[in-house]
């Protein structure tokens, strides 16, 4: 397949969280998704161990309840929150309700998942450690190649209800919902982000 003509620095800053610019009446190509699962598995992982499955749920009905139990969540969430006063914040709010109301309606949904019987007590950074860079590699080879996908995790609210309806082992979990579509325009930029005054400490905090 062909790719975008971009700089890794223009690749890893204009991966953005599509929503609102998915393209809900294009198919995904399952070979292309393959393809972008297989620059996905490039990630590390714990002592190599690459406990990872990978879910590609394209069947109507299961993307249509899956989408039913994430706006559920969406609207719980949202029903938790103060109004947004930020412009940024109120234009994710706006762009977040839209995949809700269409979420049924993206073609491809891409669930990485991670084998792990019980989660550990304490500290999770090695086993989400070796799942995460992984969904990240697919979502930046997915821009590469047209595109376009958001990280999204409230469906996981119903991770039990969404394992029986997709017969997921009791031994895996999910860790987070990628839906996937080709996009409106290839035309992303930069996001704003803090300075790096504030979040870079150098030594001490």
């Amino acid at each position: 397949m062909s790719t975008l003509d971009l700089t890794p620095d223009e690749l890893l800053t204009t991966t953005r969280a599509v929503r609102k610019r998915l393209d809900l009446s294009k198919p995904v190509p399952l070979e292309l998704i393959k393809e972008c699962i297989e620059i996905a598995l490039q990630a590390p992982s714990g002592s190599n161990r690459q406990g990872w499955h990978w879910l590609v749920i394209t069947d109507p009905e299961h993307r249509k309840t899956i989408a039913e139990y994430y706006r559920t969540a969406l609207h719980a969430y949202f029903a938790t929150q103060e109004p947004a006063d930020d412009p940024v914040q109120a234009r994710v709010k706006a762009s977040s309700e839209y995949l809700g109301d269409h979420l049924a309606e993206v073609p491809v949904f891409v669930i990485p998942c991670i084998k792990a019987g019980a989660l550990p007590e304490g500290n999770q950074a090695g086993l989400w450690g070796s799942i995460l860079p992984a969904a990240w590699n697919f979502m930046l080879a997915a821009r590469a190649r047209g595109l376009g996908t958001t990280w999204t995790s409230l469906h996981l609210n119903y991770e039990q209800e969404i394992a029986q309806l997709l017969g997921i082992p009791g031994d895996i979990r999910q860790a987070v919902l990628i839906p996937t579509a080709y996009t409106i325009g290839t035309d992303f930029k930069p996001g704003p982000r803090k300075s790096l005054d504030d979040v870079v400490h150098f030594d001490t905090w």
